[in-house]
């Protein structure tokens, strides 16, 4: 809570934006209601199913019978499964409906590193194939598919990918599959993630993908800057989902909404929608909140604000690419502080690889009413690159009150824009004359 407040505050001091007001009241907007809180009538340990928190003990079959147990037990309200101060080797371990994972003060749930016995599961169809690797993907380390009303929380408790010997197969090419996800809940609703520390995930962090109603509020991602690929929170195929008040460090995207990847996704057909990021800090050498680029699905109503990032290589990075297909539109960036940043903000379409070689060339996103608004940044290396394809250019892009401050002696130009058209009221450096010319200006007047 006092990280989330101090990320406030400090965009408060650069930006003195209306939203400041809500401080002085105590009353922080959230969506975090979308969720309702749970409270379990019926409490279990981990310990009372043998497991040891030695940091040397297996514990496998331990949470893998405690949560058989809450599966077949079907109390009302669902049950707790407490997991006290030690820390708890395991492999891979599926979560069940109407249960709480709780994590002391003091708690590791820490993944094995043992990845010749880790199962496979099937590709994500939307996706075709695993992410790097063609054919299945390994699991995730907490896995959860088909549920609803599931809650992973506790007293800061960490779960602990330790991700290095995933990272070093990816490094030296030997992976056979796609790495696992730290944590990922398929076809899941009703998920609430607070209060938990996650670091060192093997691949990406937190993957919901074909969801509705997820909730992380209160969370702390954490990654080595050099670890390959490990995304903080990416909403996927998702709806109805809330991000709030956390501090995310990895090596990759902070937060990046996607939803499926080329034919496969336009095939799929699930976009995402009703994504709210909002209070979150955090530093990346790639982007601090993105869009994309698997985006063949579609993207629509995401809501950012309030964002402090710095050391970050692109603070805004919505990207595609041709053969995606899909739309992205209705994205509001808004009330973002940024230090340190190679680009301040980046849209563009020619970004990402392809599954395979079935692409539809043809296929070509439709990028529109994309608005970034009350941004600062300081030593700022490039203000902006917006770069729309040819044969569809990208509509609708609107600028205001954006001031991003350069380095001293930089010698890139300060905006590159093409196949781009919109607005720009009070920006600072002045943008590209595509986004500047007086006929423009209309197709931004609600957004301003």
């Amino acid at each position: 809570m006092c990280r989330a407040l101090a990320s406030i505050l400090l965009s408060c001091f650069f930006l003195q934006t209306p939203f400041c007001f809500y401080i002085s009241n105590g009353n922080l907007t959230t969506c975090s209601g979308i969720v309702p809180m749970r409270y379990r009538n019926y409490n279990i340990s981990i310990t009372d199913f043998g497991g040891v928190g030695d940091g040397k003990t297996l514990n496998t079959k331990a949470f893998r019978e405690a949560i058989n147990r809450i599966q077949h037990l079907r109390t009302r309200g669902g049950t707790l499964l407490y997991v006290p101060p030690g820390v708890y080797l395991t492999d891979s371990f599926n979560l069940t409906s109407h249960m709480t994972l709780y994590l002391a003060r003091g708690a590791v749930i820490q993944a094995t590193q043992d990845t010749w016995n880790w199962p496979l599961i099937s590709p994500l169809p939307s996706y075709g194939r695993g992410r790097e690797r063609p054919g299945g993907r390994y699991t995730s380390f907490i896995h959860g598919d088909g549920l609803e009303d599931v809650v992973i929380t506790g007293e800061n408790g960490t779960i602990d990918g330790q991700g290095a010997v995933w990272w070093n197969m990816w490094r030296q090419r030997t992976l056979q599959f796609t790495r696992p996800n730290l944590v990922e809940f398929v076809n899941s609703r009703g998920i609430t993630i607070f209060n938990v520390t996650f670091q060192n995930s093997p691949f990406w962090n937190i993957h919901p993908v074909y969801c509705s109603n997820v909730v992380f509020r209160y969370v702390t991602i954490l990654a080595p800057s050099d670890s390959p690929n490990t995304d903080g929170i990416d909403p996927d195929s998702s709806s109805n989902v809330c991000i709030e008040d956390s501090f995310i460090s990895t090596g990759d995207d902070l937060v990046a909404v996607k939803s499926g990847w080329d034919e496969y996704g336009i095939a799929y057909g699930r976009p995402s929608s009703d994504i709210t990021i909002r209070r979150v800090t955090g530093t990346s050498p790639f982007a601090g909140i993105a869009v994309g680029s698997e985006t063949s699905g579609g993207v629509e109503n995401v809501l950012a604000e309030n964002i402090v990032l710095y050391n970050t290589g692109v603070g805004v990075n919505i990207k595609t690419n041709i053969g995606r297909g899909g739309f992205i539109k209705n994205i509001t960036v808004s009330e973002v502080f940024m230090e340190n940043m190679r680009t301040g903000i980046k849209i563009a379409g020619d970004i990402g690889d392809h599954p395979d070689n079935n692409f539809n060339p043809n296929a070509l996103p439709n990028v529109k009413g994309i608005t970034l608004k009350n941004i600062w940044g300081v030593k700022v290396q490039r203000a902006g690159l917006i770069q729309g394809l040819k044969n569809a250019p990208f509509t609708g892009i609107c600028l205001s009150k954006v001031n991003l401050h350069g380095m001293t002696g930089t010698r890139s130009p300060p905006w590159k824009c093409s196949d781009v058209s919109g607005a720009a009221i009070e920006v600072s450096p002045w943008p590209c004359t595509e986004l500047t010319s007086p006929q423009q200006s209309d197709s931004c007047a609600s957004h301003f």
